[in-house]
Parts: C-alpha cells; sequence; structure tokens
C-alpha cells in the first residue's frame, strides 16, 4: 500500500520565533481529506562532550515547559543554513566553555514526530579543551561532569529526563564499548 501524504493547503496559525504552528489539509492514501496541526521547527544540535577520563559535561538549566531544572547535553537551534554541525561546535563552546579537537555525528532523530518537524542532530565530542563559555542573555545555566557509567545510572533512576540527552548518553556508550 502506498503510505504517501499529500498536502493541499496550509494555514499559517501562529509565527513565533522559535516555532509556527500550521494546521494542513492533507489527502490520505484512501483519497480522503484531514487535518494536521504541525509545529514548524528549524530543528537542533546536540553534543555528548566527554573528557579524556571518560566523564561527560552536561549541562543544568531551568526548562519552564518542565517547571524545574533538567539536566541536559549542551544543544542549541540551528539558523537558518546552519550546518548541524557548526551548530554543535558553537553550542558546545557558548554553553560549557569547551570547545573539542574531535566531532563524531553520532545521529539524527526526530523529537516529537507526531506534531513537531524538530530534527535534533547528536554529535560526541572528544578532545575537549579551554575555549569561552557565551551564554545568551536569557540563559543561566551550572555545568557538571559525571563518569559515563553515573550518567547511564542517572538515566535510569530518572535523574536525567531530557530525551535528546537519554539518546546521547546512550549512543555515547555504545560507541565507546565498541572501540574497546
Amino acid at each position: 500500500m502506498n503510505l504517501e501524504h499529500k498536502t493541499v493547503s496550509r494555514e499559517e496559525i501562529y509565527k513565533g520565533a522559535i516555532v509556527s504552528l500550521v494546521k494542513d489539509t492533507i489527502t490520505l492514501p484512501n483519497g480522503k481529506t484531514a487535518q494536521r496541526e504541525v509545529v514548524l521547527h528549524n530543528g537542533a544540535s546536540a553534543v555528548v562532550p566527554m573528557d579524556n577520563e571518560g566523564n561527560i559535561l552536561l549541562v543544568r538549566q531551568y526548562r519552564h515547559p518542565a517547571g524545574k531544572e533538567l539536566l541536559e547535553i549542551p544543544a542549541g537551534l540551528l539558523e537558518d543554513g546552519e550546518d548541524p554541525l557548526e551548530c554543535a561546535k558553537r553550542e558546545l563552546e557558548e554553553e560549557t566553555g569547551y570547545k573539542a579537537s574531535e566531532f563524531s555525528h553520532i545521529f539524527s532523530t526526530y523529537s516529537a514526530i507526531g506534531f513537531c518537524t524538530e530534527k535534533i542532530h547528536i554529535y560526541l565530542a572528544k578532545g575537549l579543551y579551554e575555549g569561552k563559555q557565551n551564554l545568551d542573555e536569557d540563559e543561566f545555566v551550572n555545568i557538571e561532569k559525571y563518569p559515563l557509567e553515573e550518567a547511564l545510572q542517572m538515566i535510569f533512576d530518572g535523574r536525567i529526563e531530557d530525551g535528546k540527552t537519554v539518546c546521547g548518553i546512550l549512543a555515547a556508550k555504545k560507541l565507546t564499548d565498541s572501540k574497546k
């Protein structure tokens, strides 16, 4: 069966600085039409920064939608036309004050494909060295360092709840185990 859906029309409901909301009318494979609300998002890059001792740098920051502080890997929005690797490099330094001599693309993933176009590109960064932290004026973070094994445990005991961070740490573990 052909699973393709075709967009017939699009109505913009809201246009914001980070996201826009549209209502699409689509044609389904059976010829019927349906409505879909879609959040449009440029995407993002995230990075799992690992030092020479196998520790991971995480960013603790308050996240308004969750109503609490979360531990996350450094991440940020892609600027229009920006290369995801360049975004990852920029965000690593801006948020943590570190640069890296080695970046490896781990994978890309949709964060909430049921309603949002956001695709996050996740990298592993090694060979960390000091750069210059340069937070946005509305960004307040604490940098915390954890051994990889402890970060894994933090996923399973609920101290790490952010999806991109969970995926990035699990993938970093898999990558580092396969290189042993």
